[in-house]
């Protein structure tokens, strides 16, 4: 097969979807590999590392769009791409099509396969190629909330983890999937006080198990989770229903009574959000004050760190690639169910069962 990659043009992104390990892999698989000039320096690769691993360069995004027989990429395609869309192609990207209907009407209307990284799901639960950009957002979404913490961030001034004879900032977690235990992985590192919230009891108890305790941990319900958030000096929400609209976890009136300076990060943007209150933002620009409590909803977090988050996406992607490429699509659904989840469009249908909830019927 014939597969593609086009530079990202989503703003401030600067992510791309394979590796020269990558292209490697698939040239020794007998498949072609084209690559927009300068996909990858954005995340620090350059062009010659590339083509010395058999990839043809070309500087047209629309040749690539019109020849590939998959096109792979990180975020899902813009405005300015929904034209080169066909039935005759298969995108491989993240979709989040619940946040975003038009690009499912532009699929649907282009009757192109779209496969959504977020939605590969295995019979356990664990959602393969999600996980790694969820690693990296929960990492970040304490960074990010120390910084906007800080006075120059437009926090109220308080250090995540304290010193002696001051006590520790107060962060809750709401959402104790892969992104919010690593976002309780740093705030715990950064030696704040912690609270996770979480409808698994399992889960939660795998938590106070690890952190032997020195994380306090609680079955989510409105009335424990306003309490908590409302003497908390970061929230991060960290929810997540695959394919569909996240939950809202907090409304406008938890937000407008939080301490002045406090802040919110919202991992779960990209489905839509699960603050009342949040709306996405660019890296940028990220952050907005609403009732003097600093907002990021930054859509693309991983896309901050676009190196580590390149790798560890392509590394999570690739094999999954190389065996629609080698197999074609039908039989690599055969041999990894987990795919069947994966396809959100094809012959102009939704075909994902919660993305299809999510958004009713698409069209007039």
């Amino acid at each position: 097969m014939n597969i593609g990659v086009v530079t990202e043009t989503k703003p401030d992104e600067s992510r791309v979807a394979l590796t020269p390990a990558g292209v490697h892999a698939l040239k020794e698989a007998g498949h072609q590999v084209m690559i927009e000039i300068g996909a990858g320096l954005g995340s620090y690769i350059p062009d010659d590392e590339f083509a010395g691993t058999g990839a043809t360069m070309t500087a047209a995004a629309e040749s690539i769009w019109s020849e590939a027989d998959i096109v792979v990429k990180v975020k899902e395609p813009q405005a300015d791409e929904l034209s080169h869309l066909s039935d005759d192609q298969i995108l491989f990207t993240f979709l989040h099509l619940a946040a975003y209907p038009a690009i499912a009407e532009a699929l649907c209307e282009a009757r192109t396969t779209a496969i959504a990284y977020e939605t590969v799901r295995r019979p356990d639960g664990v959602l393969p190629l999600l996980a790694p950009m969820s690693e990296v957002a929960g990492r970040m979404s304490a960074q990010v909330g120390a910084r906007f913490l800080e006075k120059s961030g437009g926090g109220r001034g308080v250090l995540l983890g304290g010193v002696p004879g001051v006590e520790s900032a107060s962060v809750v977690v709401i959402g104790a999937g892969t992104a919010g235990t690593n976002a309780v992985q740093i705030a715990v590192g950064m030696r704040a006080d912690v609270t996770v919230f979480d409808l698994n009891p399992d889960r939660l108890r795998e938590i106070d198990q690890m952190y032997r305790g020195a994380v306090t941990t609680l079955m989510a319900n409105r009335a424990d989770v306003r309490r908590a958030v409302l003497d908390a000096d970061l929230v991060i929400g960290a929810v997540l229903l695959p394919g569909a609209k996240a939950p809202r976890v907090l409304t406008a009136e938890d937000v407008e009574d939080m301490k002045p300076g406090s802040v919110v990060v919202d991992i779960a943007i990209d489905q839509g959000g699960c603050f009342e209150t949040s709306r996405e933002t660019r890296h940028s620009d990220p952050t907005y004050v609403i009732d003097d409590v600093v907002h990021y909803a930054v859509g693309n977090i991983p896309g901050a760190v676009p190196r580590t988050s390149t790798y560890a996406l392509s590394n999570a992607t690739l094999p999954y690639l190389r065996l629609i490429a080698d197999e074609g699509l039908d039989v690599a659904m055969e041999r990894r169910p987990e795919l069947c989840e994966g396809v959100n469009t094809r012959n102009g249908e939704i075909t994902n069962r919660a993305v299809l909830a999510a958004l009713g019927s698409i069209g007039p």
